[in-house]
C-alpha cells in the first residue's frame, strides 16, 4: 500500500496559497487511490531535533567511526526517527511559500536534519555524491507575494525553486513536479482566480501521479 507523505511548510493553514493549491492536488489524489495511506504534516507544529552540539558530536563521531556517548547517542536518535518517517514514504507532496526569497526556516530546518550521509545521500572518492532516494515522485506547490518568471529582471532574486529543487535531486530525486501560485499580493478578485486556477491545475495533475 503506498504512502503519501504531505508536508506543510506555512504556519498560515486556511490563508496559505501554497497548501491550498497543495490540498487540491491531495484531494484530488486521495479519491483516486482511495487505499493510500496520506500522512499531512505541518512542520510549524512539529519539534524537531536541534542541531546543538550534541547530535553533531554524534553525526561527527559516527561519520569517523567512533563510539558516541549516551546522549550523543539519544540526541542522534531523535534525527534517525525524522529521517524515516521521511524516507518511508513512496510518493510526497510539499506546500512552501516563499519567505525573503527563499524557504521558511522550518522547511529549511527540516532538510538540515534530514539530508545525512547514509541515510539519503552516500559518497564515496570514486563516484562522489549520490542520491539515496529514488524512484519516487514529488510534487510542490509554491507561492509567492511577487512574481519571477524565468527571463525577467527578477528571475535572480528566486532561490526558493532553485535551492530547494537543488537539494531533492541531491538526494535522488528525479521526478519533481511543480505549480507556481504568483503573485499573491494583489487585488481579490485577481487573487481568487489564481487560487481557482491553481486549484484546477493540481487536481489536474494528481491523475498522474
Amino acid at each position: 500500500m503506498d504512502k503519501l507523505l504531505y508536508l506543510q511548510a506555512s504556519p498560515l493553514i486556511e490563508r496559505s496559497y501554497s497548501i491550498s493549491a497543495a490540498d487540491a492536488f491531495v484531494k484530488a489524489y486521495q479519491k483516486i487511490n482511495p487505499s493510500h495511506i496520506i500522512q499531512t504534516m505541518n512542520l510549524f507544529d512539529m519539534e524537531l531535533p536541534a542541531f546543538d552540539g550534541f547530535t553533531l558530536a554524534a553525526r561527527y563521531a559516527i561519520m569517523h567511526g567512533t563510539d558516541p556517548s549516551e546522549t550523543e547517542k539519544s540526541a542522534w536518535r531523535a534525527v534517525e526517527k525524522v529521517i524515516e518517517e521521511f524516507t518511508g514514504a513512496d510518493k510526497y507532496v510539499m506546500a512552501v511559500p516563499m519567505w525573503n526569497f527563499g524557504l521558511p526556516y522550518k522547511l529549511k530546518h527540516y532538510l538540515d536534519v534530514v539530508v545525512q550521509s547514509g541515510y539519503t545521500f552516500a559518497y564515496s572518492p570514486e563516484e562522489g555524491f549520490s542520491g539515496l532516494i529514488t524512484g519516487k515522485p514529488v510534487f510542490i506547490a509554491y507561492a509567492r507575494g511577487g512574481a519571477y518568471p524565468p527571463g525577467s529582471e527578477f528571475e535572480s532574486y528566486d532561490m526558493q525553486v532553485p535551492y530547494l529543487e537543488h537539494v531533492l535531486g541531491f538526494m535522488g530525486f528525479t521526478d519533481i513536479r511543480r505549480i507556481i501560485v504568483e503573485p499573491t499580493v494583489s487585488d481579490i478578485e485577481s487573487l481568487t482566480l489564481l487560487q481557482e486556477k491553481a486549484a484546477l491545475r493540481a487536481e489536474e495533475m494528481a491523475g498522474f501521479f
